[in-house]
């Protein structure tokens, strides 16, 4: 498979620069998963198309305030540092800027001395490995000192950092948002958990994927980061319920179907209590072994979530949805607008 058959043509106006005041008032496209069948709607009506007995998978990682701009203690050169995954001891991968001016040994100074990063290893496109020295409670001092790592393609300044969080956050350790849960209010929550809908939680800190592009030409060529992920006893049985029983799974973003195929795929379509690492890719051709149905956001040209997605229906009903998306002048990427892949588009208004 060719990444160009991935592309498409996305005016820059469309990318959204900041989020909507009301997190549910984005718009929603409803895509039949099989047909390709659309409907046009708001997030807030997302109600209607859940019915009584489907279970809604969240993913409640928590982004930490990454991204820190420091100095070189030798020369005083700005760097920048993102951190991306804990790797226990103090010790973190990261990605920096600009790389070429670290070595192994370079000592980078934030916040005046409060905290500083010492230069363990040197990767390849500025990936490093590094060990934070401090005194006091690291995620005290990057609440002071850091800022959310935004997206390359966000140009706007975040005026509430809280808006690059879903309202349901919890387990500290993502690089990213899960996007596709910041059109969650805690009341359209409840409304949902009022009408019968079952709603559990799954973690996926997510890593450095979400910052590298699909960068060769065939995409069985690509390799994916892996990032850590978690799912307790009690979100394992009400899946495997839900599978028993034969209703609906609906993974709400990318990182929560990760999750859950991984898991599943591991465990011959059951679910288990369990933790690790994840690098799963999934494009079309995949056997989908956990979710039924996704909410996800609208996704990059060439990206591998757009391969994810076009696995769950198809290439040709995906391209044409942000074709429609496109045309109806839909906000896209992380603060953008967002999709309900689903198995039935009929209205369930009781």
């Amino acid at each position: 498979m060719d990444i160009s058959e991935f592309d498409y043509e996305l005016p820059q106006e469309l990318i959204a620069q900041t989020p909507l005041e009301k997190r549910d008032s984005s718009r929603l496209l409803v895509m039949d998963k099989k047909t390709g069948e659309l409907v046009h709607e708001h997030f807030n009506n997302i109600i209607d198309y859940l019915v009584p007995g489907d279970v809604l998978v969240l993913n409640d990682t928590k982004v930490i305030p990454a991204r820190l701009i420091g100095v070189k203690e030798e020369t005083g050169a700005v760097i920048e540092i993102l951190l991306l995954k804990d790797l226990g001891n103090n010790k973190w991968e990261c990605l920096s800027k600009p790389a070429k001016r670290l070595k192994v040994g370079t000592i980078v100074s934030f916040g005046e001395g409060e905290l500083k990063a010492k230069v363990l290893e040197k990767f390849d496109e500025g990936l490093v490995h590094i060990e934070l020295i401090y005194d006091g409670i690291l995620m005290e001092i990057l609440d002071r000192l850091g800022t959310m790592p935004l997206p390359p393609y966000i140009h706007e300044k975040l005026k509430d950092q809280s808006r690059y969080q879903t309202v349901y956050a919890k387990n500290i350790g993502s690089a990213a948002a899960p996007t596709a849960g910041l059109h969650f209010t805690k009341e359209l929550l409840k409304k949902i958990e009022d009408k019968g809908i079952i709603i559990t939680y799954v973690t996926l800190h997510v890593g450095l994927g979400t910052f590298r592009p699909v960068e060769v030409d065939n995409i069985l060529d690509h390799h994916m980061h892996s990032e850590f992920y978690v799912m307790n006893k009690e979100t394992a049985d009400i899946l495997n319920k839900a599978k028993e029983e034969n209703r609906r799974i609906i993974a709400v973003g990318t990182t929560s179907t990760r999750t859950l195929e991984t898991i599943a795929t591991n465990n011959n379509g059951k679910f288990i209590a369990t933790s690790g690492n994840t690098d799963i890719f999934i494009y079309p051709g995949y056997e989908f072994k956990g979710i039924d149905c996704l909410i996800t956001n609208f996704h990059l040209p060439k990206s591998t979530l757009v391969m994810l997605v076009s696995a769950l229906s198809s290439r040709d009903n995906i391209l044409n949805a942000y074709k429609e998306a496109i045309k109806e002048k839909y906000r896209f990427f992380s603060f953008g607008d967002a999709m309900f892949i689903t198995n039935n588009i009929k209205r369930d208004t009781k």
